[in-house]
């Protein structure tokens, strides 16, 4: 009985850190796609053009959508990783600070892949297969 109740509660610490950084991921998206202020004032700091604010949103938001979706969230799991990667990618470039800034989209992405972790059986089967 123990296990069970490990299993349930593993399941909806899963759904309940997807659901954070579903939110979060999601806010981040919504910023670049209504051209906010603050992010279009960002991008030169990051080396990016503020017309490619949108197209980022964009891709961002196509890659929460997928994580979103239990059949398709390894995937999108996935290209996120892709994305933060990039994130980190273009902090180290910038050289903001290492572990508040260059580091978080690390952080991040664990709190990503651990979400889908609790909440995916078949995730949890490929990491068992090991």
């Amino acid at each position: 009985m123990t296990t069970n109740i490990a299993i349930g509660k593993s399941y909806w610490l899963g759904r309940v850190l997807s659901a954070l950084a579903i939110l979060f991921l999601s806010f981040d998206a919504l910023m670049k796609l209504i051209s906010h202020p603050m992010v279009m004032k960002s991008a030169p700091t990051l080396g990016f053009a503020p017309e490619s604010m949108f197209a980022i949103g964009a891709i961002l938001a196509v890659c929460v959508v997928l994580y979103a979706i239990p059949r398709t969230a390894p995937l999108g799991a996935v290209l996120i990783t892709g994305y933060l990667g990039g994130a980190v990618v273009s902090n180290l470039r910038v050289g903001n600070p290492l572990v508040s800034h260059t580091l978080f989209p690390i952080y991040f992405g664990v709190v990503v892949w651990l979400g889908l972790y609790l909440r995916d059986a078949r995730v949890r089967a490929l990491v068992a297969q090991r």
